[in-house]
C-alpha cells in the first residue's frame, strides 16, 4: 500500500522519518512517497486534503480534524522550545505592536503564540521561515519611526543562528504558554486521513515510533539523509536542532502531550472564533 508522507527538510523531521522512508526498518505492506516541503505548504496540503499522512503545525489541527486524526508518534512538543521574536536593534516589547512583524506562515503555532503574547500587533506579513532573518536584517536602524522597523518570529534552525547575524531576541514566545498552562508547547504533529481507518492509522503510528527510536538509538551519528536535507547548515546546528525538537514526546505524546494539544485546540478556537469538530483527536 503506497501512501504520501509529508514532512519538512528540517533536521528534526528528516531525523524522525529517515528510517521509515529509506527502508531501514521493516515497513511491511506499506511504501511511502515523501513530500518534503516547508511546514506552511504541508499545512495547506492538509487543509485541501491532498496528502495521506503529514507533519503539520498544531495551529492547523483544528482546521483539518474532520478529515484527519492526530498520531501519537513523530510530533514536536517540548519545554523551552517556543519560537523567538527577534529584531535588528533592541526595542522595548511595548513597541512591538507598531512594527512590521514577519510570521512563518498564517496557520502555524508560531502565529498563535505570537498573537497570545502580542494581541495588539496586527501589522503582519507571512513568509517562509528561512526568509525571516533576511527580512529583519533589512529593517530600519532608527526608532524614530517604528512603522519602518521590522521584527520577526523565528523557528527551527534560525533559533541557533540569529545571534551570529547580529540580531537581538525580544521575547521567547513559548514562555507565556508554559507559565499559564504548565503544559509542553505543542509545535507540530503528525496527522493521518481518517478515511484510511483506525487499523492502518495504528500500524503507521507504530512504524513512525520505530523510525524515531531507530534514529535516537544511533545518536550522536547524523545520517547523510539528514545532512543532505539540511542544506548548508553546520553539523553543530543540526545536532542542536535535533536535541531541542526530538524527545520523548516524539516517541509518544503521553498524557501531558494530549492535554497540551487539547488545550491548544481550545485556545485556537476561542482566539479565532471557530467551532471545533466533535471528533476524536487522537488515534489510540
Amino acid at each position: 500500500m503506497k501512501l504520501t508522507l509529508g514532512f519538512s527538510p528540517c533536521p528534526n523531521d528528516s531525523f524522525i522519518f529517515d528510517a521509515l522512508v529509506n527502508g531501514l526498518i521493516d515497513s511491511g505492506r506499506y511504501t511511502f512517497e515523501p513530500v518534503i516541503e516547508d511546514v506552511q505548504t504541508l499545512n495547506e496540503l492538509a487543509i485541501d486534503g491532498k496528502i495521506d499522512i503529514t507533519k503539520i503545525s498544531c495551529a492547523t489541527l483544528p482546521l483539518v480534524l474532520e478529515n484527519y486524526a492526530y498520531l501519537r508518534a513523530g510530533g514536536a512538543l517540548g519545554k523551552g522550545t517556543g519560537p523567538l521574536l527577534i529584531s535588528k536593534i533592541p526595542i522595548p516589547e511595548t513597541a512591538v505592536k507598531f512594527t512590521t512583524v514577519a510570521i512563518p506562515g498564517k496557520n502555524t503555532t508560531a502565529h498563535v503564540l505570537f498573537a497570545l503574547n502580542f494581541p495588539e500587533a496586527n501589522n503582519k506579513v507571512f513568509k517562509v521561515y528561512n526568509e525571516i532573518e533576511d527580512f529583519v536584517q533589512s529593517s530600519s536602524d532608527s526608532l524614530d519611526n517604528l512603522q519602518e522597523v521590522k521584527t520577526g518570529v523565528i523557528i527551527h534552525e534560525n533559533r541557533f543562528t540569529y545571534e551570529q547575524k547580529g540580531l537581538h531576541k525580544l521575547a521567547d514566545l513559548g514562555n507565556y504558554w508554559e507559565s499559564t498552562t504548565g503544559f509542553p508547547i505543542p509545535l507540530g504533529g503528525i496527522i493521518i486521513k481518517r478515511s484510511l481507518g483506525k487499523e492502518i492509522a495504528r500500524e503507521i503510528n507504530e512504524l513512525i515510533r520505530q523510525s524515531v527510536i531507530y534514529s535516537m538509538d544511533r545518536l550522536p551519528n547524523i545520517s547523510d539523509f539528514v545532512r543532505n536535507h539540511a542544506m548548508e547548515m553546520e553539523e553543530s546546528v543540526m545536532r542542536a536542532h535535533i536535541d531541542l525538537y526530538v524527545n520523548d514526546y516524539s516517541v509518544d505524546i503521553g498524557t501531558s502531550g494530549e492535554k497540551a494539544i487539547e488545550k491548544f485546540i481550545q485556545v485556537h478556537s476561542e482566539m479565532n472564533k471557530i467551532p471545533v469538530p466533535e471528533v476524536e483527536v487522537f488515534i489510540n
